[in-house]
């Protein structure tokens, strides 16, 4: 079973920036993972802000695209997503996602505030 444990969130103001870092534990084949990191603000589903396949492609949900930008480091098991040009309606947690042959493992989250 692969462990995710999310770290970087915090309070930021509007315009500000962070970088979440998701690491994964109790694995050695991170690297064939689809990682992704999702979000959920308080009475919203879950959306899906961004994905990576294990061959590098990314995906971004529209109201990130330009703004955020995910990337994996596989030496060191971890998954980042770098969070520009934050907006008040990117509040939300912001969890982690490990995914092969459909099997799922999810972090525990981290929270992203953007406030002034």
């Amino acid at each position: 079973q692969v462990q995710l444990v999310e770290s970087g969130g915090g309070l930021v103001q509007p315009g500000g920036s962070l970088r979440l870092s998701c690491a994964a534990s109790a694995t050695s084949i991170f690297s064939i993972y689809t990682m992704g990191w999702y979000r959920q603000a308080p009475g919203k589903q879950r959306e899906l802000v961004a994905r990576i396949t294990r061959g590098g492609s990314t995906n971004y949900a529209d109201s990130v695209k330009g703004r955020f930008t995910i990337s994996r480091d596989n030496t060191k098991n971890t998954v980042f997503l770098q969070v520009n040009s934050l907006k008040p309606e990117d509040t939300a947690v912001y969890s982690c996602n490990a995914e092969l042959g459909g099997l799922g493992y999810w972090g525990q989250g981290t929270q992203v505030t953007v406030s002034s």
